[in-house]
């Protein structure tokens, strides 16, 4: 299933814990709106523009896979409201500087981001259908702080 022009859903639920574990990671109704939500708001402004392709690492997780992961019960992954990308080539602070600027979201993390290493980490951003905080952090792999 196609969710937009450059992004399907099985981009947005493939996940070597699922497969690996025999878990079914599809998301139910409510979920599918909110992962559409976040290919329209971000990733697929941040793919137009860059014109580069790129594929999410991590977009919904059920709540099996995400403990799986190691993740928090109140990651916004589960509702499929969060994506976790990098773009091929470009430094992910610029990609993070790039939709801070453009796009609407609720969160926009660097995570696991060293500043001298351009392409450390990745970049996970975050949408919700209202009240989005537009919060931007950065996450060394100990502490977030604001950027």
């Amino acid at each position: 299933m196609r969710l937009s022009e450059h992004f399907t859903l099985s981009e947005l639920t493939r996940s070597s814990l699922a497969l690996r574990h025999g878990i079914d990671n599809t998301p139910g109704p409510e979920e599918l709106d909110n992962l559409k939500r976040v290919v329209a708001e971000v990733l697929e402004p941040v793919r137009k523009y860059y014109g580069i392709p790129f594929s999410p690492s991590s977009g919904f997780r059920n709540p099996t896979v995400n403990r799986l992961a190691g993740s928090s019960d109140t990651s916004q992954h589960m509702k499929g409201e969060a994506a976790d990308f990098e773009v091929p080539h470009v430094s992910n602070r610029e990609v993070a500087d790039w939709v801070k600027a453009h796009c609407k979201f609720d969160q926009l993390i660097l995570e696991y981001h060293d500043p001298d290493i351009p392409n450390s980490g990745w970049v996970h951003t975050s949408v919700k259908e209202s009240g989005n905080r537009g919060e931007c952090l950065i996450f060394d792999g100990k502490s977030y702080r604001d950027f």
